[in-house]
């Protein structure tokens, strides 16, 4: 019932990519002493967003074709300095990079709650 609500598929989707990029944040400062590797992150959730807007989407497998609204690759950063042993990732942008990704999982977590409550309120549960 929830999952044909707008508020609902947006929640979820803000919390997948805040998650997804926490874990590509986490893979980049593994790799922080890796010769030659460079930091990934992954799009902006508004334009993730914005590509799915305006298309339908698949509620089941096999509707419309089976296509699902998936979140992009990560994709190596251009803007990033390297070490002389190649290495671009910096530990302190990582780090704002992961409070960036937590504030956005807690923003979707707090609409969910929201439209949750709002929910229980129209038919008059509390």
């Amino acid at each position: 019932m929830f999952d044909t609500l707008n508020v609902f598929h947006t929640a979820q989707m803000m919390a997948t990519h805040a998650g997804t990029r926490h874990a590509v944040v986490s893979r980049n400062m593994a790799h922080a002493d890796t010769p030659g590797y460079r930091p990934a992150d992954l799009s902006p959730f508004h334009e993730v967003a914005a590509q799915s807007a305006g298309a339908m989407r698949a509620t089941r497998p096999g509707h419309l074709g089976g296509a699902q609204t998936r979140l992009p690759e990560p994709e190596p950063r251009a803007d990033v300095v390297t070490d002389p042993n190649g290495n671009a990732v910096s530990l302190e942008a990582e780090m704002l990079t992961a409070v960036e990704a937590k504030r956005a999982h807690d923003r979707a977590l707090s609409i969910y709650r929201s439209a949750m409550e709002i929910m229980r309120q129209s038919i008059g549960r509390r």
